[in-house]
């Protein structure tokens, strides 16, 4: 009740409940506009002060949602519980690095699930194999008359005249820290230039050169070598990587196939430690396990290229050879490789395109800037084949010069055999890089015709990828 104080008398003035809630509910309208307005000020000087802040936080969930996503380790997977069983199992001495390598094994291993590429707006699969049914009923085509250039090709052997060291042993070689040895010979530049020559009757320096040159294999593993018409083939020298067993292949091929894995001594022990023993048979598995014995270089990189580039030498009576890296998993039929590869593509020699590169010339600046190769090596390569005449082309004859070596396909006929001797030659003078050598090589030889540079989704329909698992130990002079 309000009361007028301009009379003496006091008159009461009345107002109704309505006018009463009114005047309330504008009161309250009122502070809310209030508080409303403060909140907004309140969220602009927020953004004005934090906008890099919240631009900056969902780009790093982003970032790291992608990265477990795409390393298989999404929060609650299965794969944490891995992690946390490995980190279990070596507490000591496996890093994180390792960790995610050893988890990577196990995720990719025994895969035959195809890989696939789109065409045209049409998805195919990069290897296209023959279906099982007529797999299984692939025979080796009988060898017609070879129309090749070259008709045979003679190794070099022996107390050769050219040969300066020829009376030292191993052991001086070694200690001298020579690439040449009594293994391979001591191929002069003048020698070198002649191996080039594409001509009938071809002579080349192409290892095992000398009895004393170390590489020694068992009478029994030769007699077994002896016998392989066709073969799948590793190494792994050093202990630096686990034996993988190869998967996917049809019944014909598993009587047909000879799966052979060259190993030494630390490797031997280095794999009955994980439990793979060889056993009565010389097998570990579907793998004939070969113990060399006196590798013929200090540099275990050098020793892997021996079985990886000298397979003719190593299986003479063999007609076909599928060389598989140690850091992969064959994954299928040898027989429906051949097939695909080389006899649907009329080809003699199979290997995959490099993936990131063409040029020789960039690939030796990649090399040089990972620290694969000394600089000073590199250089001493790349100014021989400039002076040689080398192009910087990225494509000889329409295909690409560079390739990515971990498999190799091939039919072991002279021009096959022959570029591999040239190409290991190359290896051992220059740098292990082999990638670096293999496009000289080809335009050296002029070899473009019967030569398959497949795609790089196709070598991952062959093989899965496991990575080098350890380093491998050198050899002690």
């Amino acid at each position: 009740m309000f009361y007028n104080n301009n009379h003496h008398h006091s008159l009461p003035i009345s107002l109704s409940d309505d006018e009463t809630d009114e005047l309330g509910r504008m009161r309250v309208r009122a502070r809310r506009k209030r508080k409303k307005l403060g909140n907004k000020r309140f969220i602009k000087k927020l953004l004005v002060k934090y906008w890099m802040l919240l631009i900056i936080l969902p780009a790093a969930f982003l970032l790291f949602y992608e990265a477990t996503r795409i390393g298989g380790l999404r929060p609650n997977s299965p794969n944490i519980a891995t992690i946390k069983s490995l980190n279990q199992d070596h507490p000591h001495d496996l890093p994180s690095s390792d960790l995610v390598k050893e988890l990577n094994t196990k995720t990719n291993l025994n895969r035959l699930d195809p890989v696939t590429h789109v065409i045209g707006g049409v998805k195919e699969r990069c290897l296209k194999l023959l279906p099982p049914e007529k797999l299984e009923q692939l025979e080796i085509p009988v060898e017609e008359e070879s129309s090749l250039p070259i008709g045979k090709v003679l190794y070099m052997s022996g107390n050769d005249a050219s040969f300066v060291g020829g009376n030292a042993t191993l052991s001086q070689l070694r200690a001298a820290d020579t690439s040449f040895n009594l293994f391979t010979g001591n191929q002069t530049f003048e020698e070198r230039q002649r191996s080039f020559e594409v001509k009938k009757t071809a002579m080349v320096h192409c290892g095992f050169y000398s009895v004393d040159g170390g590489f020694r294999i068992s009478d029994e593993d030769k007699s077994y070598m002896q016998g392989c018409k066709v073969v799948v083939s590793t190494c792994a020298f050093g202990g630096g990587d686990d034996l993988y067993q190869p998967i996917g292949m049809s019944e014909a091929s598993l009587k047909k196939v000879c799966y052979v894995a060259f190993w030494d001594e630390i490797t031997l022990k280095a794999q009955e430690l994980v439990g793979r023993r060889v056993g009565d048979d010389g097998f570990v598995g579907k793998w004939r396990i070969i113990v060399v014995q006196d590798l013929p270089f200090s540099d275990q990189r050098l020793n892997g290229k021996i079985p990886k580039m000298l397979s003719h030498r190593l299986f003479p009576q063999s007609e076909y050879s599928i060389w598989v890296d140690s850091k992969s998993q064959f994954r299928r039929d040898p027989l429906g490789v051949l097939e695909a590869l080389l006899w649907r593509t009329n080809s003699v020699l199979a290997i995959s395109e490099h993936g990131a590169r063409g040029s020789v010339y960039d690939e030796a600046k990649a090399v040089v800037k990972k620290n694969k190769a000394k600089p000073e090596e590199v250089e001493v390569q790349l100014n021989q084949y400039k002076k040689d005449g080398l192009p910087e082309d990225k494509r000889f004859n329409g295909k690409k010069a560079l390739c990515e070596a971990s498999v190799i396909v091939r039919k072991h006929t002279p021009l096959t055999n022959l570029l591999m001797c040239v190409w290991f030659n190359e290896v051992v003078r220059f740098t292990s890089r082999d990638q670096l050598s293999f496009p000289y090589v080809l335009w050296q030889l002029k070899a473009f015709k019967n030569i398959n540079m497949f795609p790089v989704c196709t070598r991952k329909d062959l093989v899965n990828s496991m990575g080098h698992i350890r380093k491998a130990k050198p050899l002690q002079n």
